[in-house]
């Protein structure tokens, strides 16, 4: 087993949950939440927070001895990083910090712009690229971040004041409100931003590394599946509306 799906009070519970079920760390799964928790109306209709946890590639292998330490792990991806940016023309340093449960490369040069991407992709790309390549090895566990010009933390705050935003949006105008597809990481951020509010829940949709992220204000999910249902209704009496008076005309002529 290397992925399960765990729910809990909270997003934090919901994880710990999936570790003991994996039986592992944090910092070996990677974690993607479907639904974040729903207080709902005077304790009535709440929902619990759901997540999907999987191992990382590394672990999903019977693993032997581990051979590399976090720090040894990161001096290995940064060496990797380096030659990539090299390759890529690109000229650069690349600064190891060391942190609980990831490492995190600081890439400094003028050409900060071109490695972001645009909305991130291009980092994003590198990152995982890195990280593919140390977990290959199958050497340790220690995922690796990549930043340069403080991007992570500036499209954190980004993110969290959109999520704010269309959350009073949402509970405004009583309407769900979708996000442009975002990345997973990108979805955390706003699943955290709002899950300490009471009258609105996120839920991720649709397929794929880019999924959608709906926000619904308390009480309106039902409300919409109500009319879905009415206007389903609808569209079925009038089709049997119009058979019936096919059938009439059939029968006239």
């Amino acid at each position: 087993m290397n992925s399960v799906e765990t729910e809990g009070k909270t997003i934090d519970e919901a994880i710990a949950a999936a570790l003991k079920l994996l039986n592992t760390e944090r910092d070996r799964v990677e974690v993607e939440i479907l639904s974040q928790a729903s207080k709902g109306f005077l304790g009535i209709g709440g929902k619990k927070a759901r997540i999907r946890a999987t191992l990382r590639p590394s672990l999903e292998v019977a693993v032997g001895e581990p051979s590399l330490s976090r720090q040894e792990i990161g001096e290995k991806a940064r060496k990797i990083l380096s030659e990539a940016l090299e390759l890529m023309g690109i000229e650069a340093s690349v600064a190891l910090e060391v942190g609980p449960g990831e490492n995190l490369l600081r890439i400094d040069g003028k050409e900060g712009g071109v490695l972001i991407g645009r909305k991130g992709q291009t980092l994003d790309a590198l990152e995982y690229l890195v990280n593919r390549i140390i977990s290959r090895s199958e050497e340790g566990e220690a995922h690796v971040v990549l930043d340069t010009e403080n991007y992570r933390e500036r499209r954190k705050k980004n993110l969290e004041d959109l999520a704010l935003r269309l959350g009073e949006r949402a509970k405004r105008r009583r309407k769900t409100v979708a996000l442009n597809p975002l990345s997973p990481r990108d979805r955390r951020v706003v699943h955290l931003a709002l899950q300490d509010d009471p009258l609105v829940m996120t839920k991720s949709t649709g397929g794929g590394y880019h999924r959608r992220l709906l926000i619904i204000p308390e009480g309106v999910q039902k409300q919409e599946k109500e009319e879905k249902e009415e206007k389903r209704g609808e569209r079925e009496d009038r089709g049997r509306r119009g058979e019936r008076e096919r059938r009439r005309g059939r029968a006239g002529g």
